[in-house]
């Protein structure tokens, strides 16, 4: 069997920035284990599988070891692929996922991703977790499964260097840091080790608890933001009352085959 296989930058301009996904585009279902095991040999923090389902697709996301709910980068990667090169003459395109119906839509060469908005609340830090980070946070709170940590200027999270091995422990769910921006309205980074991912480059999900938190913290609804991991990646984000806009760009690095 072959299968084809694209890897996009998303949330970038230019090949070697942003976010690396690899989209498999399928005519039907393989195996669970087999697309984990891909996901695996493709060892970057996403790989999306769809899959024609009615007037959309059905979307899956697989990090090297577990298949999760929501991946933001991996959906306007795929975004990116069907309106660029499978089906060039749309302008939008619908998915279904774990995560509820989502979609992508074209503007020149901005792609703006439409997910559902995550709660957030205050909660003190696991116990245990304040050891693992080298930097305090002025703030925490849990997001959708996440803690968050919040800081007091982007040259902090800047300087974080966690311990990996202890968030993988006590925050499976990943931690998420972010801080007033410089330049932007806010930055962030994420780390989700107990994922196979010691830390996602640029992460579109964790957009959907940052742009409420922000637009409430900064009283506005359009945000501009940027993830300040070593690729790092521009976001522009706008809170549509349960909804949230994220927009980016994108550029295909690869394109090949998988031989099964």
């Amino acid at each position: 069997m072959e299968l084809p296989l694209y890897q996009i930058d998303a949330f970038t301009s230019r090949v070697f920035a942003g976010n690396p996904a690899a989209v498999c585009p399928l005519d039907a279902w393989l195996p669970d284990a087999a697309m984990q095991a891909i996901a695996a040999e493709n060892n970057l923090s996403e790989t999306a599988y769809f899959v024609r389902e009615g007037h959309g697709y059905r979307i899956r996301w697989f990090t090297p070891s577990v298949e999760v709910d929501l991946c933001g980068h991996a959906t306007l990667a795929s975004g990116f692929l069907l309106l660029t090169r499978l089906t060039p003459d749309a302008d939008a395109v619908e998915f279904l996922s774990r995560s509820g119906p989502l979609s992508v839509t074209r503007d020149g060469d901005l792609f703006t991703l439409d997910f559902p908005v995550a709660s957030f609340e205050p909660a003190p830090l696991p116990d245990g977790l304040l050891d693992a980070l080298n930097v305090t946070p002025s703030e925490s709170l849990q997001a959708g499964g996440r803690v968050m940590a919040v800081y007091d200027s982007a040259a902090q999270v800047r300087a974080l260097a966690p311990d990996l091995a202890a968030i993988a422990r006590l925050a499976p769910g990943g931690l998420l840091a972010t801080a007033p921006g410089d330049e932007h309205d806010f930055v962030s980074r994420y780390f989700v080790p107990s994922h196979g991912v010691p830390e996602d480059p640029v992460t579109g999900s964790t957009h959907t608890v940052l742009t409420p938190y922000w637009a409430a913290r900064l009283g506005k609804d359009v945000l501009r933001a940027a993830q300040v991991s070593a690729r790092g990646g521009e976001l522009h984000c706008r809170l549509a009352g349960d909804r949230v806009e994220i927009a980016g760009n994108a550029v295909l690095y690869m394109e090949g085959r998988i031989f099964l």
